[in-house]
This record gives structure tokens, C-alpha cells and sequence, in this order.
């Protein structure tokens, strides 16, 4: 008879917020299942995807702390020093920050990040990895340990914690009876670097066009003249671009930015994610928590999901070290987690839906209020503090 395996901590989803939740456990004494359905290669070695990453300086020192930070190459971390907000065809420009003072953050590519958390948690003790495995059941059981995880072949495993981290579109959530709200918005994100004339002297610019909404992100060049571009249209407009050849993706893209970057040429992939906002109706029960983005997909205009995935994870590592032994999956434990991390994310979440209906909208009346908002925004010093502070702290 095959018996169960048994962890203290079973964790769904290899990802950064389940990778850094792992991390955040180490020297605890606590035994970790980690299971993903990604393969053991695609983990080690996962490939360039375009998402460029934008993390506050609270962030930068939770990797730092992990050990994460010294895994990334220096030539691959570009400064955020300035950040702009255009709207349709104004010139007017809401501004964070100057491009000689102290950056705001920084950029890193999404899988350099993943590489380096793999890299240390691989190393770590007490972790045992089963990748390229699904759960195809979870239930919350009556009896310790209260988790239990039927994978894809048939293995059940045991744990006194269930953590998912599988996506915003979570199985385990599904599994576990937790709701969701769920706006899948019927729009695609299209991700990729271009080179071009000018060079981007580390600002990001986030502009609200009609029609499209746009982001160019500053890319780690010695010439800084490679950017990100995030572009964002309805799902069928993002699949057409995708089917062009580079040239005549490269003219089409020139087009559509209207002259704020000459020459393009492509640099890699193209990358493609619909687009879709999550709210899990709780974060946390008896014997399981939600982190990353399976307790909170946010809208990637305010660039807030991975920073809020990292800082959930950390105050849910808080909450389970804190624990008498043996208790980790109580419910009035797992409680604190929940309460602290939706203050943390729930004005965060509202507000950057307001904001995408705000900027989104093409009524007549919205772009009015959109550009007296920005202009109001502008000439606010306690705005511009408040505002600050959310990308950077």
C-alpha cells in the first residue's frame, strides 16, 4: 500500500509568488511540498516571456534579503527614474519624479526574476520539488493534517498547510470553494522590446490613447534606445498584430505610437495574455491561504501584481513563523493573513479599476474628466506624494 506523503507546508504554483513564499520559509524547520505543473527545465531555465517586472524599492529589499537579488546579472536591471501619464493627443503630461533625481524602482524581466528564485529555492532545505505534476483534487479535511492533494498520478499528499499560488485563474481556489470575482475585460496585452531613434533616459510612460493604451518601459541598454512596449486592444485587434512579419509589425507600431518613437525595429518575441481582474472573496480558511495572484489578479496599467504578490507572501511567511508548533494551518492564524493582506490590496485593486475605466472610456464626458484629472493631479502636491509613494515603498 502506498502511504501519503506528509509536509507541513504543501505550495501550488512554481511561480514568483509561490517561489518566494518557499524562500520566505527557510530556517523555519518546516517541511515544504512545491508542486507545478511546468516541467523541471522550463523552472531551471524559463524563457524570455516579455513582461518586463517594475519593483518598489520594498520589493527590491525582499530580495535582497532572500538572496534572490545578487542572482540577477547588474546588465539586466534598468532604472525607473521617471514615470509620465499622457492622455489621447494632449501634450499635457502628470509626472513622478525626475530623470536626474533618485530612481523610483526598477526593471528586470519577468524570467530573470524566476530563474533566480528557482536557483535558491532549489538549493534550499527541506523542500522537495514535484514538477511537471497537476493537483487534480484538494479538500480541507476534519482530521490533521487537514490538507490533502490527489495529483494527476494518483500520489496524495498530506499537509497542514494548503497554499495556493496557482494563477488567477486557480484550480486550487475552485477546489477549495473559494468565489472569485472575475472581469476577463475582452481585451489582450501584446508584450515586446523595440529599438528606436530616441533614447528613453529611464522614463516610463503609461499613454491613454483612444482606442489603445500603451506603455513604454525603459529596457537596460547602454544606449537606451531599447524599450518595452505594452500595448494593450480589443483580443482580435492583438491577434492580427501578432500575425504580421517583424518589418511590417515595425511600421504598423510606428504608426500607431503617432511619432513618440521613430525607427522601431523589433528585438525578439512577441508576447500575447489576455487580459482578466480577480478578486478571491477570501484570501485564507482553515488549513489553506491564497497568495499571489490567486488571492489577487490586478489590471498590469498601475504595475502593482508582482510587487503585491511579493508582500502578500511575505506578511502570510510572517503569520506561519509566528505559529505555536504544529498550529500553522489554524484558521484564527491564517486569519491575520487575510485580514492584513486585503487592507493591503483592496484600495489598490478599486483604485486601479477606477483608474482603467476612467482612462478607457471614449464618452465625450470621460476624456474631459480624464484630462482635468490629470491636470488636477498635476498641480496636487499631496496627490503626487501619495501616488509617489505607491510605486516606490
Amino acid at each position: 500500500m502506498i502511504q501519503d506523503s506528509i509536509f507541513d507546508v504543501a505550495v501550488v504554483g512554481a511561480g514568483p509568488a509561490g517561489l518566494a513564499f518557499v524562500r520566505s520559509l527557510a530556517g523555519s524547520g518546516l517541511s515544504v511540498g512545491l508542486i507545478e505543473r511546468q516541467d523541471e527545465a522550463s523552472l531551471r531555465n524559463p524563457p524570455f516571456d516579455g513582461r518586463e517586472i517594475a519593483l518598489t524599492h520594498h520589493s527590491i529589499r525582499l530580495l535582497k534579503t532572500m538572496g534572490v537579488w545578487a542572482r540577477v546579472p547588474a546588465e539586466q536591471i534598468s532604472d525607473l527614474r521617471q514615470a509620465r501619464v499622457l492622455d489621447g493627443g494632449s501634450p499635457f503630461a502628470l509626472t513622478f519624479g525626475t530623470a536626474s533625481a533618485e530612481r523610483l524602482g526598477v526593471l528586470i524581466p519577468n524570467h530573470l526574476i524566476r530563474q533566480a528564485l528557482f536557483e535558491i529555492v532549489d538549493k534550499q532545505a527541506g523542500v522537495q520539488l514535484m514538477a511537471g505534476r497537476r493537483v487534480s483534487a484538494c479538500a480541507i479535511e476534519a482530521a490533521a493534517p487537514r490538507g490533502r492533494l490527489t495529483l494527476d498520478d494518483g500520489t496524495t499528499i498530506r499537509a497542514r498547510l494548503v497554499v495556493a499560488a496557482d494563477s488567477r485563474f486557480s484550480f486550487l481556489r475552485d477546489q477549495l470553494g473559494v468565489g472569485a470575482e472575475i472581469d476577463r475585460l475582452g481585451r489582450s496585452m501584446m508584450v515586446c522590446r523595440m529599438r528606436h531613434d530616441q533614447a528613453h533616459g529611464h522614463v516610463a510612460t503609461e499613454w491613454f490613447d483612444h482606442g489603445q493604451t500603451v506603455a513604454l518601459l525603459p529596457v537596460a541598454d547602454a544606449e537606451q534606445r531599447v524599450s518595452s512596449v505594452v500595448l494593450t486592444l480589443a483580443a482580435p485587434a492583438i491577434a492580427a498584430l501578432m500575425s504580421l512579419t517583424p518589418e511590417a509589425f515595425a511600421i504598423e507600431m510606428e504608426r500607431r505610437l503617432k511619432g513618440r518613437l521613430t525607427g522601431l525595429e523589433l528585438v525578439g518575441t512577441r508576447h500575447a495574455y489576455p487580459l482578466a481582474v480577480t478578486w478571491s472573496r477570501r484570501f485564507a480558511g482553515e488549513g489553506f491561504a491564497l497568495i499571489g495572484d490567486a488571492a489577487v489578479g490586478m489590471h498590469p496599467v498601475t504595475a502593482h501584481g508582482f510587487n503585491l504578490g511579493l508582500k502578500g507572501q511575505e506578511t502570510l511567511a510572517k503569520v506561519v513563523r509566528s505559529a505555536p508548533s504544529g498550529d500553522i494551518g489554524a484558521g484564527r492564524l491564517l486569519a491575520r493573513y487575510q485580514h492584513e493582506h486585503r487592507m493591503a490590496c483592496w484600495p489598490l485593486y478599486q483604485g486601479t479599476n477606477v483608474l482603467v475605466r476612467l482612462f478607457t472610456e471614449e464618452a465625450p464626458p470621460a476624456r474631459l474628466a480624464r484630462g482635468i484629472a490629470l491636470r488636477a493631479g498635476q498641480a496636487t502636491a499631496p496627490f503626487k506624494a501619495v501616488v509617489k509613494r505607491m510605486l516606490t515603498a
